[in-house]
């Protein structure tokens, strides 16, 4: 995500008088999104430190520069304080059924110009559309890793010139950068993971950023990612990261599309005319950097074009790093179920014609070089949406090859037995399907992203 936010005081006279003249759109239904009277929430006393926070209600003058010089020191550990009286725990509840347009207003109400919209070149910049929606005054940064696809700086170029903004970017330390890229090469990510290239290029970046303000406005939905965004919150003390006046419930987090759908979201973009990334016409839905970023196929969740050669629960940058919800205490750091965290997640992949493997059968089955019949199995973790988002498809290819020659199976690979998976059944990411012949001990890994009946039934026929 490019980190950079617009200062509401670059924004041009004639973007101001648009502004006052939305009154007349403020106080009408725009699509199904209604404003709500702008009352102060009363205020509430708490004994959880992290939930108060002083908020900021009027616009006081401030210098045009996003990020003060404070913020572009190292940033310390956060330090225990308490200040502040506004209960945003009771505020989310009251938000919970509110609009995006809502909340939106009620942010920028609230914190005036010293809160900002992150803005990442994607379908986020519904954000922006609210904002503008509301007739107030707004900022909008974005992180520039140096990375990003072309169509995604020329789609940065086309919002400010389409909302009369300019885009105050955020970039990654050089000196940070040449170490990384001197040490390790420009691609270590492949082989080690994207969490440092991330943490060099996004992470500190948005950090020093946010120093600069009271609370920023982000696009997280719950549906976008398997396993880490499902409890995403409309407001919140920030977990994580600093504010203005530093230490813990210094910043505030707000998420307006929190409950929105994917479909919602791109429904209204098209509704109001909003200009989107090329990007989006060719396949891509989440965007990012452009080695980390690649188009998804039909089945396919769209975190799965994100980091596609780690597991869905690896797949987050670090920018909403509080918001990853852990399934249970037992969940590891890789973010793969472990122990007894996978009791509380249905089972997926339920037919009479699919055959539930345990170890010893998986291990029974790899082990066989003259099997009766062929096998077709999926590794797979019940709470991983790509396998959930697959799982329609590879029930209708059990049910039409049953009798035929072939059966088909599921081993559940997280937890404990992911280690096994990892080094005797090829296992990547979640899911992999594994082909076992009749005639041979070798067992053949399923290439392709198609998780589609016609694609995996082909690769059935060419191996059968």
């Amino acid at each position: 995500m490019a980190l950079a936010v617009t200062s509401s005081n670059s924004i041009s006279s004639s973007s101001f008088a648009l502004s006052s003249s939305s009154n007349d759109i403020k106080v009408s239904q725009i699509g199904s999104f209604r404003l709500v009277d702008r009352a102060h929430v009363a205020s509430t006393s708490l004994s959880q430190r992290r939930s108060l926070v002083r908020p900021l209600n009027a616009e006081p003058k401030r210098n045009d520069s996003v990020v003060p010089l404070a913020a572009t020191l190292a940033t310390p550990e956060v330090a225990e304080k308490v200040e502040g009286e506004e209960d945003f725990e009771q505020l989310a509840k009251e938000l919970e059924n509110a609009s995006p347009l809502e909340i939106m207003d009620r942010a920028l109400e609230k914190f005036g110009n010293d809160i900002a919209i992150a803005f990442s070149g994607a379908e986020d910049v519904a954000l922006i559309e609210y904002a503008h929606l509301t007739g107030r005054p707004f900022r909008v940064f974005s992180l520039d890793t140096g990375r990003l696809n072309p169509e995604t700086y020329r789609f940065f170029d086309e919002v400010e010139k389409h909302y009369g903004i300019r885009i105050e970017y955020m970039f990654p330390d050089a000196v940070e950068v040449q170490a990384l890229v001197r040490s390790k090469g420009l691609f270590s990510f492949y082989e080690d993971g994207h969490q440092e290239c991330c943490r060099v290029r996004k992470v500190r970046p948005l950090r020093r950023a946010l120093k600069g303000l009271r609370a920023w406005i982000t696009g997280q939905r719950k549906d976008q990612s398997p396993g880490t965004r499902s409890e995403i919150p409309v407001v919140q003390v920030d977990p994580v990261f600093e504010g203005l006046e530093g230490g813990v419930g210094s910043l505030v987090k707000w998420n307006p599309v929190a409950n929105a759908k994917g479909n919602d979201i791109w429904n209204f973009l098209r509704t109001m005319g909003v200009p989107i990334n090329s990007l989006h016409s060719q396949g891509y839905i989440s965007i990012g950097c452009e080695p980390c970023t690649r188009p998804v196929l039909p089945g396919q969740h769209e975190r799965e074009g994100r980091w596609w050669w780690e597991d869905a629960k690896a797949k987050e940058c670090g920018l909403h790093k509080g918001n990853i919800k852990q399934e249970d205490a037992a969940v590891n750091g890789n973010g793969n179920g472990a122990g007894n965290a996978s009791e509380a997640v249905a089972d997926i992949f339920n037919s009479q014609n699919l055959v539930t493997l345990n170890r010893t059968g998986i291990e029974n089955l790899a082990r066989l070089d003259n099997r009766q019949e062929p096998w077709l199995v999926v590794l797979y973790a019940p709470w991983c949406q790509f396998c959930q988002a697959m799982e329609g498809s590879y029930v209708e290819l059990a049910d039409k090859l049953a009798g035929n020659g072939v059966k088909v199976g599921k081993f559940r690979a997280d937890g404990d037995q992911k280690e096994y998976a990892k080094e005797k059944l090829q296992l990547g990411s979640f899911p992999t399907i594994l082909f076992f012949p009749k005639h041979s001990s070798k067992l053949i890994k399923y290439p392709s992203e198609k998780r589609d009946v016609d694609s995996l039934m082909a690769f059935v026929d060419a191996l059968r």
